[in-house]
């Protein structure tokens, strides 16, 4: 396999292992936020009705969820990326003077 089709195969993997999660996780996060902004919502997290615990569980969402997104974008640049070729010379250096 060259080294294209590896980087390749990665970033659909991370795509697929964390950019989907992370999309998701982000609308949770939304949702979150938005409920526990609106009078009269049925907030349940984990037992509490409290429109707080509510907005930090959404606020925590968002942060995951950004860097979740953000895994895909740095494994897609880094291994797809074009590296310069370091120039390979034959010629003798000349003698320091």
């Amino acid at each position: 396999m060259d080294k294209k089709s590896t980087g390749m195969i990665a970033t659909i993997a991370a795509v697929v292992l964390c950019g989907c999660p992370g999309l998701i996780m982000c609308c949770l996060g939304a949702t979150s936020v938005f409920a526990s902004q609106v009078p009269g919502a049925d907030i349940d997290v984990m037992g509490s009705s409290d429109p707080a615990s509510a907005m930090t569980m959404g606020l925590v969402f968002l942060c995951l969820s950004f860097i979740f997104i953000l895994i895909p974008i740095a494994v897609g640049f880094f291994t797809l990326r074009k590296k310069p070729e370091t120039i390979v010379s034959d010629e003798p250096l000349p003698p320091a003077s």
